[in-house]
């Protein structure tokens, strides 16, 4: 019998993502996968797995979850309160779930995307080689009440359970902004106007794109003319016809007409995604030579997060049967050091 992770119960935006699909834009299927991709390698660091595998995205709310077998789990991303038969679980950490018991995972705390990571992977191809959902274009669809996904194998069922330092990206912040083949069609005020201009989230975000809110007026490229429609990749901002910043995410189009000011470095990314609606967030601009050198790869990210992994400690308080542990190695008289008489 397979191992399987049931969805007793689904939050309204949950679905299956892993790094997507790359290498598709010229066939107009952009990536996709998760939204925040750093939170999903750092699952992967902490459960010691080689590659960040699938995970269970969940935009602001939970559900809960059962397994037919012993199921190790990483909890990473947007903090969401979580908990296993009432006990609780520290985010950012590693976790068993036994048969016949419920995880519960409710609201985010802080941020917008929390992941859970299943040690054991989803078993299975995909489509086009990965299990990420594509809601843009109709590749899978969100995760329902009720959903079985059938498990692969723990590579270390045996694992020492790990946690990692709480992530820094969940409250907004400054995003650092890389000039393109557009920026030039904004005048160095405009440009110095967007730095200068403090933004939120509007509510309106999705998995394709992220608008901006701000006070002020709108901004806009110099004369009257509109570029040609040019590939877009996730990061970009477009400004749209009523002046509003718009920042592109994993799911959005592939070609576009309305111009780029710029883009939001990779390292950066997961601050715009996980900003919650009142986060505040700026633009700050840096060369095509800095980004460059901020930029990392997956393997590097991953290597920089497992070199941070620690072993996770319990709090004594979530330890229901903690007078039944032997906490005291031995007793002595307290003299034994002293010389003899």
């Amino acid at each position: 019998m397979s191992a399987t992770l049931t969805i007793v119960q689904a939050g309204p935006m949950m679905t299956l993502q892993d790094l997507g699909r790359p290498g598709r834009i010229g066939v107009g299927l952009s990536p996709g996968g998760a939204m925040d991709r750093q939170a999903l390698i750092g699952g992967a660091a902490l459960l010691g797995l080689a590659q960040p595998g699938a995970a269970i995205e969940m935009a602001g709310l939970g559900g809960q979850f059962r397994s037919n077998a012993p199921l190790r789990f990483a909890l990473t991303g947007a903090v969401m309160t979580a908990q296993i038969d009432g006990r609780r679980l520290r985010w950012n950490a590693t976790h068993t779930l036994m048969p016949g018991q419920t995880l519960s995972i409710g609201g985010a705390v802080a941020g917008t995307y929390g992941y859970l990571t299943p040690a054991s992977g989803i078993a299975g191809p995909g489509l086009l080689g990965s299990h990420a959902t594509h809601l843009s274009v109709g590749l899978g669809d969100k995760l329902h009440d009720g959903a079985v996904l059938t498990l692969g194998t723990d590579p270390q069922p045996d694992r020492t359970h790990c946690s990692l330092p709480s992530d820094d990206s969940l409250g907004g912040g400054v995003l650092r902004l890389m000039p393109g083949p557009q920026t030039a069609m904004f005048d160095a005020g405009t440009r110095a106007r967007l730095a200068a201009t403090a933004f939120t989230r509007s509510p309106r975000a999705s998995r394709t794109g992220a608008p901006l809110v701000h006070d002020g007026d709108p901004f806009a490229a110099v004369g009257s003319a509109s570029p040609v429609s040019d590939f877009v990749r996730a990061g970009d901002v477009q400004i749209t016809g009523d002046g509003t910043p718009f920042v592109m995410m994993a799911e959005c189009q592939t070609i576009g007409g309305y111009p780029r000011i710029g883009t939001v470095i990779g390292a950066d990314m997961a601050r715009a995604v996980q900003a919650s609606l009142d986060a505040p967030l700026r633009f700050h601009w840096v060369t095509l030579a800095e980004a460059d050198a901020l930029h990392q790869s997956d393997a590097q990210v991953i290597a920089a997060l497992r070199a941070r992994v620690l072993p996770l400690l319990r709090d004594p308080a979530d330890i229901p049967d903690l007078l039944s542990y032997q906490l005291i190695g031995g007793v002595t008289a307290g003299d034994e050091l002293e010389p003899a008489p």
